[in-house]
């Protein structure tokens, strides 16, 4: 029986993919990754940016837009700088890879946090 995706998707130990294969299909650059990347900026890396525009927000809620331009330019500015960091983004590639690669080594999927 014939496959319907090309030999590249479809091979591997358990017809998932290879394992080894590290190039990235269009969604995992332009949407996973990134996701990623934000998710780990806001969360590790611009902290204290992000913990002062949200008090800001909290604190001026009818005036937020006004009020908080400078704590929003200073997070915009942090997030920013480390989007455009290429260590960072490799770093990101590597954590969506990892799992990718075991997916296909085992046919077993990660576990997912759940929220809540």
């Amino acid at each position: 029986m014939t496959s319907v995706l090309s030999d590249k998707l479809s091979s591997g130990p358990k017809g998932l993919g290879d394992p080894e294969d590290r190039t990235l299909r269009r969604v995992e650059k332009e949407i996973l990754i990134p996701k990623i990347m934000r998710d780990k900026a806001r969360t590790e890396k611009c902290t204290d940016f992000v913990k002062a525009f949200n008090d800001c927000c909290k604190e001026n809620p009818i005036l937020l837009v006004l009020k908080c331009r400078t704590e929003n330019s200073r997070m915009k500015a942090c997030l920013t700088d480390w989007y455009n960091n290429q260590h960072f983004q490799r770093q990101c590639e590597d954590i969506y890879l990892k799992p990718r690669s075991e997916y296909r080594r085992t046919g077993i999927k990660a576990q997912t946090k759940r929220m809540g």
